[in-house]
């Protein structure tokens, strides 16, 4: 849970909030009652730096590094008996 903090009310705390960070809290700030920025960990901050690509992303990398064409694959041979072709269950409506 995050706790929040007025601009004006930093200084008094500035090591309460330096401790509830260490810890891992996410600290709101505000001023006149608007949130103005959020102070996190070095880790978090860390974290948020190395974004994780995107599922399209991924598969653009994958097709870049990997040159599928000449691995001589087949892919109805590897996946003939993967997909379940029966009708499925009976919907009424």
């Amino acid at each position: 849970m995050s706790q929040q903090y007025s601009i004006e009310q930093i200084p008094v705390n500035f090591n309460k909030i330096i401790r509830e960070v260490e810890q891992g809290e996410q600290i709101k700030i505000t001023q006149q009652g608007k949130q103005i920025a959020v102070i996190i960990s070095t880790a978090e901050y860390e974290r948020l730096l190395n974004k994780v690509p995107t599922f399209g992303e991924s598969i653009e990398r994958f097709r870049q590094e990997y040159n599928l064409e000449s691995a001589d694959i087949n892919p109805d041979e590897i996946f003939a008996g993967v997909r379940d072709k029966s009708p499925g269950r009976e919907i009424i409506f």
